[in-house]
């Protein structure tokens, strides 16, 4: 889908726009600042290559990890292509390319999703035409879209780590019948915070890469405004950054700990298995050797013999069980 976005005193105006009447409705509007290309087909990215005398990138090529392929400049035409993660809100998260063309009029993006920070900014964008006089303008507004939607994911993870270790640690009462965690459920919530963490890290270098190519260029679109906003931007992703990179370790504690805690649970229950084990033994030894059948057995003929065999398996269960019990083993 190809949108045009273009200025006037109410803000950044989107409008989807024909194909076949684009190359027209452009020259026409010199208001025309950002072009928008929402899974392009084979004759809306020629219709812009031909427009704007650009090569847009290929989705194959937007995947390609090399640098030299991501950030370039060419004839005065700046390539931006970052990784940016999506669908945040889902239990899935994915990270998917978005490349950003800087000419020397317009704005382009190319991308195969729709994440929330597009969205949000043409929204901002439609009622605040200060913020977005210029293309490298509305590129910053969109980068800075980006950031906080990644802050959001993190602040996300930080409060979910939090729970998660309140939960490993805080002690169960076992007066009070409480319901014994759910190790399979904590280690699933562990796995999806890691996975989103480690996502929004990968975002969070890629657009730093970007940034750090874009201050280094002196495009006709970058005035001193605009750089002063991307190094604010910079200045941010590195903090969250750092933060991400925190958070990952605490995951890793998180998980390590969940893990150690499995470990007890399962050597409790083993001991509970060997402790009983150790109990039955004397009561099943008395109870075979009176139960073989020879005429010489203490007791045997006794008219009280059978009470007293039993007694005697009881006394041998209960012996065991109060030692244990002193040593601080039960």
């Amino acid at each position: 889908m190809l949108s045009i976005h273009h200025l006037d005193e109410r803000g950044l105006q989107r409008a989807s726009v024909d194909p076949a009447i684009f190359f027209v409705a452009s020259k026409l509007d010199p208001s025309l600042l950002w072009v928008d290309l929402l899974e392009p087909t084979a004759e809306e990215e020629a219709l812009i290559e031909e427009q704007f005398h650009v090569a847009v990138p290929t989705r194959e090529e937007m995947r390609e990890i090399e640098t030299s392929n991501r950030l370039y400049e060419e004839d005065g035409v700046l390539f931006l292509t970052a990784t940016v993660v999506t669908q945040l809100d889902t239990d899935h998260p994915q990270n998917n390319p978005i490349t950003f063309i800087l000419t020397r009029d317009v704005l382009i993006t190319n991308r195969y999703v729709d994440p929330l920070p597009f969205q949000r900014y043409a929204t901002f964008a439609a009622r605040h035409p200060e913020q977005c006089r210029s293309p490298g303008a509305i590129l910053a507004g969109l980068l800075e879209a980006f950031v906080n939607r990644i802050a959001d994911a993190l602040e996300r993870t930080s409060d979910e780590m939090d729970h998660l270790t309140a939960e490993v640690f805080t002690p169960i009462d076992s007066k009070r019948n409480q319901r014994v965690r759910d190790y399979r459920q904590i280690l699933e919530r562990v796995g999806r915070s890691g996975d989103l963490n480690s996502k929004a890290r990968e975002t969070l270098t890629s657009l730093g890469r970007l940034l750090a190519f874009l201050q280094q260029s002196n495009h006709k679109q970058i005035d001193e405004t605009t750089r002063i906003r991307f190094r604010t931007i910079f200045r941010d992703l590195r903090q969250m950054s750092d933060h991400a990179a925190f958070l990952a370790g605490k995951v890793q504690f998180t998980l390590d700990a969940t893990l150690g805690m499995i470990n007890i649970e399962q050597n409790n229950t083993l001991k509970i298995f060997s402790v009983v084990t150790v109990l039955l033994l004397p009561p099943s030894v008395i109870g075979a050797a009176y139960g073989m059948n020879l005429r010489y057995l203490p007791g045997a003929e006794h008219p009280f013999g059978f009470s007293l065999a039993v007694l005697l398996m009881i006394l041998s269960a209960i012996v065991p069980f109060m030692v244990f019990r002193r040593r601080g083993w039960l």
